[in-house]
């Protein structure tokens, strides 16, 4: 089984817009390899790009992002 930067470091990682110059944020790329469970998007820390990723579905990723953009959303 290939690790984990070998598997994802042909993607196309992109930083957050919400980024400051510090370089402290997520970076996200479309992984769009035919799996059972379809597309991808998966998350990793810009710190540490060999690290863990996490990866979400199309419709968790939509929800997790209209949760941010909620009226009064706090995290």
């Amino acid at each position: 089984m290939p690790d984990r930067q070998s598997r994802h470091s042909p993607l196309v990682w992109r930083k957050s817009r919400a980024t400051a110059d510090q370089g402290t944020c997520v970076e996200i790329a479309c992984d769009v390899g035919v799996t059972r469970e379809g597309p991808s998007v998966l998350v990793r820390d810009s710190r540490d790009p060999s690290g863990a990723v996490l990866a979400f579905s199309p419709a968790e990723w939509s929800a997790f992002l209209r949760r941010l953009r909620a009226p009064g959303a706090a995290f």
